[in-house]
């Protein structure tokens, strides 16, 4: 038996999203293979506990920013040292990153390998390598991905509210004027992005360089990796998979065309997840016979002016609820009470987990036509793909399937189960495995 720490964004009882899930189901089925694992977050303060039979430690970070460039380019010296300390604590055989952030950066990369240890890592999200967060360009065009400094520069402008035009002048501002406006608030960040976006892509392709393996989810984040340089055989391609918990009989499909199509979402309330989208779509067709539960979720205590919008807007339409969230471990029982699930995201997905919940639960799903959603769902077989940022084309998809339940019937009877997340394990072990035998001389 050997142990492998696993190191996500967070951890349980801190709201979590689907790289904790991930994280937490892969910890669960690797003991099958007689690996122990613990897990290391960040965290308000330092902290050990047990979730469901795994080790947890939590690092006491400083959440406080001293200075434009603690967010590009630096990492958090006092969290790595800690890290450090962890290891030299578990002597663990494997490192995995599951995050790449300034808390967790290469610092911590420097720490594993300073101790003999190799290190994996997950790309889980486009913000590993996205200054704007979502790879949409200028928040509307799919990114490559390319590490390029000045169509960065230029968008992650545009994404702090210079229109385009601004962005590309500012992103072309002398060194002479960028050293004048440096004590500027605003003025100065803007006039410093060119500078700032160039550490961050240099932290960004350290990072790669660094880590011995790269776990890509879907194959748009291994394009992406290929793209930027990463070797072919550092990069290990191993989807997401799901792990099932007791799943009670579907409910019957809704075939009778009088009553409502039942349309489920569920994400968190924020423009990325794009659920504002279901809304205005449906306000285009006030008559059209269907319901839409939202089971959204609010990270932060204060509600954000999005989810007010949001709030307001659905307020007007009897159709639709705003609903609390439910545990994970009982979404993919809910979605078997619905016809279809709703999935608008507006950034580059690596899953996300809930359209294998769905496909779990034998039910088609409406998606954004990006990133991991459109490899997993097939359009016209066991779902439907939507250009992600038209009102007109989700309105269009909905009432198509509200009005045709031989289509839905089609697309149910479509839907396979996803691969498992024993799986996912069994992969992993063999990539650890891969790692730790001794090269021969």
């Amino acid at each position: 038996m050997f142990q492998v720490i696993h190191v996500p964004y967070t951890y349980y009882p801190d709201p979590v999203g689907g790289t904790e899930i991930y994280v937490e189901q892969l910890a669960e089925h690797l003991r099958a293979f007689g690996i122990q694992s613990a897990i290391v977050a960040p965290g308000t303060g330092r902290a050990a506990y047990n979730h469901r039979a795994t080790a947890v430690e939590r690092l006491a970070v400083d959440n406080h920013i001293h200075g434009i460039h603690q967010l590009y380019g630096e990492g958090d010296v006092a969290a790595a040292r800690t890290f450090g300390e962890i290891l030299d604590a578990r002597q663990p055989q494997v490192v995995h990153l599951h995050a790449f952030t300034r808390i967790v950066s290469p610092l911590w990369v420097d720490a594993a390998h300073a101790r003999g240890l190799p290190v994996v890592f997950t790309y889980h999200t486009p913000t590993v390598s996205c200054l704007r967060s979502g790879l949409m360009r200028w928040g509307h065009q799919v990114c490559d991905g390319w590490l390029d400094t000045d169509r960065c520069t230029h968008c992650r402008l545009h994404s702090l509210g210079a229109p385009i035009a601004l962005a590309h002048l500012l992103a072309r501002i002398p060194p002479s004027l960028v050293a004048w406006g440096k004590g500027v608030p605003r003025v100065g960040t803007a006039l410093q992005m060119r500078e700032l976006v160039a550490r961050q892509h240099t932290m960004i392709r350290d990072w790669f360089r660094q880590v011995d393996r790269i776990v890509a989810l879907c194959e748009w984040t291994r394009a992406l990796l290929l793209r930027n340089d990463v070797a072919s055989e550092k990069i290990f391609l191993s989807p997401h998979g799901f792990s099932p918990h007791a799943i009670p009989p579907a409910a019957a499909l809704q075939t009778n065309q009088t009553a409502p199509l039942r349309v489920i979402a569920l994400g968190r309330l924020e423009p990325i997840k794009g659920i504002d989208l279901l809304a205005r779509a449906l306000a285009q067709v006030p008559a059209l016979n269907l319901t839409l539960d939202i089971y959204g979720i609010e990270q932060s205590e204060r509600e954000t002016p999005f989810a007010r919008r949001l709030r307001r807007d659905i307020a007007r339409d009897a159709r639709i609820r705003l609903l609390s969230p439910v545990p994970h471990d009982q979404v993919t029982s809910l979605l078997q009470s619905y016809d279809v699930l709703a999935v608008p995201s507006q950034w580059l997905e690596t899953g996300p987990l809930v359209v294998l919940e769905a496909f779990a639960a034998g039910i088609p799903v409406i998606g954004s036509n990006l990133g991991g959603i459109s490899e997993k769902v097939q359009d016209g077989v066991n779902g439907l793909l939507v250009s992600p940022l038209h009102v007109d084309a989700w309105r269009e998809a909905l009432t198509r399937v509200a009005q045709d339940r031989a289509l839905l019937a089609k697309l149910r009877a479509n839907v396979r189960p996803p691969r498992s997340m024993q799986n996912v394990a069994e992969e992993m072990y063999g990539l650890y495995a891969s790692l730790l035998r001794p090269v021969p001389a």
